[in-house]
């Protein structure tokens, strides 16, 4: 991954310049950007191909410049929080964010959750952070499946309800995907994270839980059931 393009923002002068380095060490180019004002416009001008962002950066808080990046593109963002408070998590992932790391972090565990996203997106589809990797998630047999109202096109990766286009992320498309090729089958938070973070590791089922609330809310409330004590099922 020597030329994916990495924006980093971390008010912590000794943070910053210590991570820039880890992650220049791993190959990645790192722009690095001490607030949210200034991050937001190297996101504007470089298009990089993923964003870390720590939640508490002057100017422009963390989570509100995933909202702003959100609004201009899907392209992967992961969260950093001095804290694993539920309520930072949890603001951060509504957001729009992909996934979060708690700091003090470790260098390699950061490469690691870096590359497990940039897997998840496709690194060749793109700085945009297009749907085309999102296939990986499911192979089903036929190209669109329909759930009700609910149509998902696996090959043109796209959704409609009720005959109109759902915008994505690309994560909320690998969700659904898992879901669409296991319709009726209770999926648990463990295999979700495995499946569609590509977590060989235990996760934080928060994930799970605010992704499938992001999706409820634009392929229908009702279309995913929760299974209490198990996971997650979608109806057919």
């Amino acid at each position: 991954m020597a030329d994916t393009h990495v924006l980093f923002v971390e008010d912590d002068d000794v943070i910053r310049e210590a991570t820039q380095l880890a992650l220049e060490r791993d190959g990645f180019v790192v722009t690095a950007m001490p607030d949210g004002l200034a991050g937001l416009e190297a996101f504007r001008a470089d298009r990089p191909d993923i964003a870390l962002l720590d939640v508490m950066v002057p100017g422009l808080d963390g989570v509100s410049l995933c909202r702003r990046i959100r609004d201009e593109s899907t392209v992967p963002v992961i969260m950093l929080s001095a804290r694993a408070d539920s309520i930072d998590v949890v603001l951060g992932l509504e957001a729009g964010a992909d996934d979060y790391v708690t700091k003090p972090f470790d260098g390699a565990v950061l490469v690691a959750r870096i590359r497990a996203v940039l897997r998840r997106f496709g690194h060749a589809s793109g700085p945009d952070g297009s749907h085309a990797a999102a296939s990986e998630a499911a192979e089903p047999a036929e190209a669109v499946l329909r759930f009700g109202d609910l149509e998902v096109d696996t090959e043109g990766m796209e959704v409609r309800k009720g005959g109109q286009p759902v915008a994505l992320t690309p994560t909320e498309m690998r969700l659904l995907l898992e879901f669409s090729n296991s319709p009726g089958t209770v999926l648990s938070r463990d295999r979700l994270l495995e499946r569609v973070w590509d977590y060989g590791w235990g996760g934080d089922t928060r994930v799970v839980d605010v992704h499938v609330q992001r999706l409820r809310g634009k392929i229908g409330q009702d279309r995913i059931e929760t299974v209490r004590g198990f996971g997650y099922k979608l109806r057919g």
